[in-house]
């Protein structure tokens, strides 16, 4: 007879540990006791968080009331991101979400605005996307379920929010679904002699607790998946040269925009993330091209609003733990790797890390086999977030540093080199299995940094010049006069979800 596991310890709170906890507490049922370990003397990464569309499965899947989530986290909505300096000082494009165009016949929209646009005869492609459109004015909706034909049906959003209330919020979603807490810091992990599982931790108060399955949420300590079982970690910075970031939050100025931005820095990259009661910022840096006081004062002197703290400062390394599952520990979140938050992926992985976990499920045994196929599945996930990643930094004609002239000339991965020159070639970018950026990402980053294009797909050819021509003017006439429709963010916001003054002012 097979074994259940029925004892599961969460080591860690803040985001990774407590979407874990509701996660399970919701798939369960009360039907496997879920623990949670966390010390509030232990502090938390989590700043303001952008996130991607992926984020609404998650939240339904809880039946997570939208416009209550938005309130208790005081948050805001997200087309897509802005990127300003990349390509070259004074460039500006929006990463968006969602779809470009419409298709016509079996060639996608893109070639035809790519003809197009090699002849000069093209608006700017953000204006063929109800997201970056919307962007662009700052208006915002829900999708639109009754006009399927509209650009409306095809907005595509996810949320900006403060991560500590989300954690928060997900922490009453679970203990009201059983999931226990326990406060203490862990001092010890004590492990089988045999088999080499871990079969207990033991806390600064004398506490044991033991379980069958561990899941190390522990953040960049790895407590379990490493400082226990050794489990190694591969370093990426020779790609990703960013080991620092100095964070601040500051004083609203202006409308709340529905997308991050994310401006180009002499040493990295600065981002804002506009809540209702504040607005995030931060410098992602290399320490060897500029030092913690001078990213620090870069950020300060570039707030669009008064700084509400005193900068701080986050110290990483770029790269993947070896084996995300190991014996009976399953790492979520930094304590599995860590990617810096340039196109907001922080926590898509611990939601796609927690949705492995559901669909490899373990009994008691462990089978090796199934642990094999998640950590492959795991491994191919960031490594192509990784390369999406590096391409920014790669796909620039900036020399004006030695940051980004290291960057603008450094070798990068086979993978990478391949989808880039393909893309240059004729403009061709094809989704390789179920990796999480698509196609629509990578050319939106790609022609919005400068990579140079030769052609386009040649079937675009089957029609005139004259109704290509026509088609572009349709599709962008359509859409202009759907933004026009739209509300603005903040008055969306209002509406709906808006917290109130006395929360405003805490």
């Amino acid at each position: 007879m097979i074994e259940r596991i029925r004892d599961i310890v969460i080591v860690g709170g803040g985001t990774a540990g407590w979407m874990t906890a509701a996660a399970l507490s919701k798939v369960m049922a009360g039907t496997y006791n879920i623990r949670l370990v966390e010390s509030d003397e232990i502090g938390i990464v989590g700043v303001g968080e952008a996130t991607i569309p992926m984020i609404k499965l998650y939240n339904q899947a809880l039946d997570l009331d939208e416009n209550e989530f938005v309130r208790q986290t005081r948050g805001s909505f997200k087309l897509g991101i802005e990127f300003r300096d990349w390509g070259r000082i004074g460039d500006n494009y929006i990463h968006g979400f969602g779809k470009i165009g419409q298709d016509l016949g079996v060639v996608s929209f893109y070639h035809y605005w790519l003809k197009m646009h090699q002849a000069g005869k093209a608006a700017p492609l953000e204006d063929y996307s109800i997201n970056t459109a919307a962007c662009r004015h700052n208006k915002f909706m829900r999708a639109v379920t009754d006009r399927p034909k509209s650009p409306l049906a095809d907005i595509a959003y996810a949320y900006h929010f403060d991560a500590g209330l989300y954690a928060q919020f997900l922490r009453r979603y679970g203990e009201a679904r059983g999931v226990r807490r326990t406060e203490g810091k862990v001092v010890d992990v004590q492990l089988d002699g045999e088999t080499g599982f871990v079969d207990a931790i033991v806390l600064d108060s004398g506490e044991r607790i033991a379980g069958q399955l561990f899941i190390d949420c522990s953040g960049f300590r790895g407590l379990l998946i490493e400082q226990a079982l050794k489990t190694g970690y591969t370093d990426w910075s020779h790609w990703l040269p960013c080991d620092r970031a100095v964070a601040v939050p500051s004083a609203n100025a202006g409308p709340t925009t529905p997308y991050t931005r994310c401006t180009a820095r002499s040493a990295g990259w600065q981002w804002r993330i506009p809540l209702q009661h504040r607005t995030g910022n931060g410098y992602v840096f290399s320490s060897h091209y500029i030092s913690e006081d001078e990213a620090a004062a870069t950020v300060l002197a570039n707030l669009e609003g008064e700084a509400l703290a005193e900068p701080r400062v986050l110290r990483f390394t770029g790269g993947k733990r070896n084996k995300t599952w190991h014996r009976n520990v399953y790492a979520i979140g930094l304590s599995s790797g860590f990617l810096e938050p340039l196109e907001s992926t922080s926590i898509h992985m611990i939601q796609s890390a927690i949705a492995r976990l559901t669909a490899f499920f373990p009994h008691a045994g462990f089978d090796q086999a199934d642990i094999d196929e998640c950590n492959a599945h795991a491994n191919f996930e960031i490594d192509r977030i990784r390369d999406f990643l590096i391409m920014h930094y790669k796909a620039t004609e900036r020399d004006d540093s030695p940051f980004w002239d290291h960057c603008r000339t450094m070798e990068i991965p086979d993978s990478l080199q391949q989808r880039m020159d393909l893309f240059r070639s004729n403009g061709r970018v094809f989704r390789e299995g179920n990796e999480m950026f698509a196609e629509v990402s990578w050319l939106q980053v790609m022609h919005g940094q400068r990579v140079p294009v030769a052609g386009y797909h040649p079937l675009v050819d089957v029609y005139p010049e004259a109704k290509i021509a026509e088609f572009l003017e349709g599709v962008r006439s359509v859409i202009g006069k759907c933004v026009e429709v739209m509300p603005g963010h903040d008055a969306f916001i209002a509406r709906h979800c808006a917290i109130s003054p006395e929360t405003m002012a805490a």
